[in-house]
């Protein structure tokens, strides 16, 4: 199912992160999942939260730089090969992912994807993989 991912960028400095946090915090807004990527200059925070457009708002104000990026979750199995099925899918069909990230509790897997082509890729898990959105 396409969600949508909010995306932070912060200086690399220190307590930037858990500005974030604590504004959310702040706010009752519950992160579900998120990952850091970072250069020299500057970090990129991805998020996924309970409520979006209030979270977009509360940073807004806050001063953070924020934008919307709508993604692709996917929930498998947590098993060896369950997301190698999928990727191997998307790959015979030229669907480049540009990030992913994932966390998995017990026996389900929670993947975020950002395939070069949403709509196809939402096409092709809906035809070849129906269960995982």
């Amino acid at each position: 199912m396409t969600i949508k991912q909010i995306s932070v960028f912060l200086e690399n400095k220190s307590g930037r992160l858990n500005e974030v946090a604590r504004v959310l915090a702040a706010n009752n807004i519950n992160m579900l999942a998120f990952c850091i990527a970072e250069t020299t200059d500057f970090g990129l925070m991805r998020l996924i939260v309970q409520e979006v457009d209030k979270a977009v708002k509360v940073l807004r104000d806050a001063g953070f730089a924020v934008i919307l990026t709508d993604v692709i979750a996917i929930h498998c199995q947590n098993q060896p090969g369950a997301l190698s099925k999928i990727l191997e899918s998307l790959a015979e069909e030229h669907i480049f992912i540009e990030y992913m990230y994932a966390f998995a509790q017990s026996e389900r897997a929670d993947v975020i994807i950002n395939p070069n082509d949403l709509e196809k890729c939402l096409q092709l898990l809906k035809e070849k993989h129906p269960d995982i959105l």
